[in-house]
């Protein structure tokens, strides 16, 4: 049932009252045997034992195996990143200050919104407790029509790859084995994602150059190359096989482009005759319908007005009607039962659906119809870890959402790509193939490409 923070909290939850500070080896194991009894009875009554048993603890061994092996860092190549970053950033504040025209800390938010509202006059958007906010969403609007709100999102972003990976990644290398050892968590998710902590390997932007040279510094081993899995579209395929939608697993089954087979349905024109434009905009909805948003998140992510972000939802809903009554079913299901449950039984509770608040009851509604399709996509991925300590040789080293990272032998390589390819493809029979999309190379951005 959601989060878990380590044993003291789940002392509080299911036995009561505080755990004692000074406790010994054998007030723990007392504490344990309470919180097994409390919770050994709880996955029975709720039927949450196959998963359990098929996904959650057969996923633990493989996980400590991973975080043993680590992966290979190039120290070098980040610090000269550093120090690249550190120049860009010195230019862009000089730029900042030049056109501002005083100096102030960048790194501020206050002195940063007097500048931006008082002395530039710019007109605020949004109000927080201490005075007019600063945050990426607000820069992100003003971008368009006040450059300078664009070199401090470049700034910032700078910033924050710089202290969050670039610098900080070095520090935790192990001195013993000459690699960075991450965490993964199993529970810090409520629709059942892995994460990763120190450090945290699954937000490193990747749609940005400088993100990927990040990814370039981490290098296989000598006479090796990384193999870098990923499922292709996994869960818009998820979403095809829960709703049995005809559309949707017709183009899957003939392996067409999805986005623009969307757009041709939506915009009623043949396949050959979609344009680029035309399939923005169904690849938009398409992920958009996956994460519950409605007309007015659509017309924002396009830059439409709401009357024309409506008609296409519309149209949409016309052509792939059983996504519609999908996301109708789901919600008044939840309402019901108080859960959601994903292709496999794990379940996520939406309390958030009794709110007297309605933008609570929205987000509980976006929830309901987004869990079983993230529960379900993050369940075959660990599925497909699974089957993969058994069928592949090589080391599994990273798990990145939908994308698996492994270190392999040279000679073995053209073996073992084709073996992965075959285990994650074939790990569950969905009413749509999987597909998966493999590449290789000396450092994992290159593996990525």
């Amino acid at each position: 049932g959601g989060k878990t923070d380590g044993f003291e909290s789940l002392f509080m939850k299911y036995v009561g009252g505080l755990f004692p500070d000074l406790a010994g080896p054998a007030d723990h194991y007392l504490a344990l045997q309470k919180i097994h009894q409390a919770l050994v009875l709880e996955p029975e009554e709720k039927k949450l034992l196959p998963i359990l048993n098929t996904i959650d603890l057969p996923l633990v061994p493989i996980l400590y195996k991973m975080e043993q092996k680590g992966i290979r860092l190039n120290r070098e190549s980040l610090k000269d990143q550093s120090e690249s970053l550190h120049k860009e950033m010195v230019k862009i504040e000089k730029e900042i200050i030049e056109e501002v025209g005083m100096t102030f800390n960048l790194a501020s938010p206050k002195q940063l919104a007097d500048v931006l509202f008082n002395k530039l006059k710019i007109p605020p958007l949004k109000k927080t407790k201490t005075g007019f906010s600063t945050d990426s969403d607000v820069l992100e609007k003003l971008s368009a029509e006040y450059p300078v709100c664009k070199k401090l999102i470049e700034h910032r972003e700078i910033a924050k790859l710089k202290s969050t990976y670039v610098d900080s990644l070095p520090l935790l290398v192990n001195p013993e084995t000459g690699r960075l050892h991450t965490h993964f968590n199993q529970v810090g998710t409520s629709t059942g994602r892995l994460s990763s902590h120190d450090p945290n390997l699954q937000n490193i932007p990747i749609r940005s150059e400088r993100g990927n040279l990040v990814r370039r510094a981490f290098e296989a081993d000598r006479g090796c190359e990384f193999i870098s899995a990923d499922y292709s579209q996994i869960e818009l395929r998820i979403l095809a096989h829960i709703t049995g939608d005809e559309g949707l697993c017709k183009a899957f089954a003939q392996d067409q482009d999805i986005h623009a087979a969307t757009a041709s349905e939506v915009f009623n024109v043949d396949l050959a005759d979609v344009t680029s434009d035309m399939r923005r905009m169904a690849k938009a909805v398409n992920f958009g319908i996956a994460y519950g948003q409605g007309a007015f998140g659509l017309a924002e992510s396009l830059g439409i007005d709401r009357k024309e972000s409506a008609e296409i939802i519309e149209k949409y809903f016309i052509k792939f009607k059983r996504v519609k009554d999908y996301m109708n079913d789901t919600i008044e299901e939840a309402k019901i039962k108080g859960y959601v449950e994903s292709i496999f039984g794990r379940r996520r509770y939406i309390s958030e659906l009794k709110s007297d608040n309605q933008n609570i009851r929205k987000f509980g509604e976006r929830a309901a119809i987004n869990a079983p399709i993230q529960g379900s996509s993050s369940d075959l991925v660990k599925l497909a870890m699974i089957q993969a300590s058994k069928d592949v040789k090589t080391d599994l080293l990273l798990q990145v959402h939908d994308e698996l990272l492994f270190e392999c032998k040279n000679s073995d390589i053209d073996h073992e790509t084709k073996v992965i390819r075959k285990t994650m493809e074939k790990v569950v029979e969905l009413k749509v193939p999987m597909k998966v999309n493999v590449s290789r190379g000396k450092n994992w951005e290159d593996a990525h490409a």
